[in-house]
């Protein structure tokens, strides 16, 4: 649970340090190849020295089309969203991603949708429309982009899963990471690389690559090991809940009622669509 927790809050401040490159001159594509480039870095000798190996073949490729199409795309959404929205905004809408997965898994695999289920759907949209509230918190094309994010994230999962049953999860996070920073790559040598002015957008920069990628990815894994996916999913929902907090904290935002309502709204819903899982697999 401890491993979990440490993930969930390294995950939940990378709002924070993006914005905080932001400030300093950097932009989203920027900050994204450094991520991923940095991460994959100290990754790769983690794989070594840990003796895992690579995947191959179709499993390879699935892998690489994740992360360089799939993750790419998410993280796009996501970090150009926070330029123009609220970090708590887009990450509690990110959120969203468990309630979009179950729609998906009901009209494409024909799953079956119960009572638990159909109450958690009904209470993530009533925690999206409080949440957004009539002020929005953000523009539109923010909030837009924060609610692309999610549905994107529930395809990569739905692929993802059947590829993750065959392949380490460790290894398949560095194919994807490194998919992702030869992308960013690309997308770098042609509108150009806006380094931060300053040291604290440098340390924007590496806490995302450090400390919400790296120690993020690896303390999940940890702890997923040791409690499952059911409880690491549930455990999960403190990155939203750290976000909001850093938010107020270091940001000056500020936390009205109805987004604490509707936040809360959608954490129960995650928490219910996990229960609902669990019984499922039971």
């Amino acid at each position: 649970m401890f491993f979990v927790i440490i993930s969930a809050i390294a995950f939940g401040a990378i709002a924070i340090f993006a914005k905080t490159a932001y400030s300093a001159g950097s932009d989203p594509i920027s900050v994204l190849f450094f991520r991923f480039s940095i991460a994959s870095l100290v990754m790769i000798p983690w794989m070594i020295f840990r003796n895992i190996p690579l995947p191959r073949g179709r499993f390879l490729l699935g892998l690489i089309l994740m992360g360089g199409i799939g993750y790419v795309s998410i993280s796009f959404c996501y970090f150009t969203a926070l330029t123009m929205a609220s970090a708590g905004l887009v990450a509690i809408l990110l959120y969203l991603y468990p309630a979009v997965v179950t729609i998906f898994s009901v009209l494409l695999f024909k799953e079956r949708m119960t009572g638990l289920k159909l109450l958690a759907l009904l209470l993530a949209i009533t925690g999206t429309v409080l949440t957004i509230g009539p002020g929005g918190g953000g523009q539109l094309l923010g909030i837009l982009l924060a609610m692309t994010a999610p549905f994107i994230y529930a395809a990569y999962i739905l692929v993802g899963s059947r590829i993750l049953r065959q392949v380490p999860v460790l290894s398949s996070s560095i194919v994807v990471m490194i998919s992702a920073s030869l992308v960013f790559g690309g997308a770098v040598a042609v509108q150009g690389l806006n380094l931060p002015h300053t040291w604290l957008g440098w340390g924007g920069i590496l806490g995302i690559a450090l400390l919400s990628t790296v120690i993020a990815i690896i303390a999940f894994f940890a702890g997923l090991e040791r409690v499952g996916p059911t409880n690491a999913s549930v455990l999960s929902t403190f990155e939203p809940v750290t976000t909001v907090i850093l938010a107020f904290l270091f940001l000056g935002e500020e936390i009205g009622p109805m987004r604490v309502m509707g936040g809360i709204l959608i954490l129960v819903a995650v928490i219910l669509l996990a229960k609902s899982e669990y019984r499922m697999n039971d």
